[in-house]
């Protein structure tokens, strides 16, 4: 029998290693690939298999193609599509994101990875906040805000059990990283 692509991913310990040259016939590690950090606790994370490969406007092609059946879930998480205007070109833009459920709306996460600049996708909702998401086969029109205060405590405790390198992100950066609520139109 073929051996399905979208079988659960293995979890991999992670343990701070010292750091080696990148090899060509090493597959990265989560600790090769940034996932964990000598400070931080050893934690479980997921290894990349099958769709956790995609990146980028090639996890958007395959997402869309599929219906999602590519691409939606991905190092241990699930994806949506989120797409704005460009508060500059006018023009649509979409970026796969990390996202959990709450309460029938969707939650992510502004962490640009850390940096000190917010990403393009949330400057472009803070400047036009209607958008859509696809989820898996559903597009959905919606309203994102950014949460604050507790809800943005308990919304922030949410994605960081999903992706606990959030945690590592925001120790990287002065800016308070947004979480935003993404809700129907």
């Amino acid at each position: 029998m073929a051996r399905s692509p979208f079988r659960s991913p293995r979890v991999h310990r992670c343990v701070a290693i010292k750091p080696r040259a990148a090899r060509a016939d090493v597959a990265p590690t989560p600790a090769r690939a940034g996932l964990c950090s000598r400070s931080s606790p050893p934690r479980l994370v997921a290894v990349a298999t099958g769709d956790d490969q995609l990146f980028g406007q090639e996890h958007v092609r395959a997402y869309r193609e599929t219906g999602g059946e590519r691409g939606y879930h991905w190092h241990g998480t699930e994806i949506l599509l989120l797409t704005t205007t460009g508060r500059g070109s006018g023009e649509e833009r979409t970026t796969p994101l990390i996202h959990r459920a709450d309460a029938g709306r969707w939650v992510v996460v502004a962490s640009n990875g850390g940096s000190t600049d917010h990403p393009s996708w949330y400057r472009n909702l803070s400047a036009d906040d209607e958008a859509t998401v696809q989820v898996k086969r559903d597009v959905v029109p919606v309203r994102a805000r950014t949460a604050t205060g507790e809800e943005r405590e308990r919304l922030w405790g949410l994605m960081t059990e999903v992706w606990p390198a959030y945690d590592d992100y925001q120790a990287r950066t002065d800016r308070e990283i947004p979480v935003v609520v993404l809700e129907r139109r």
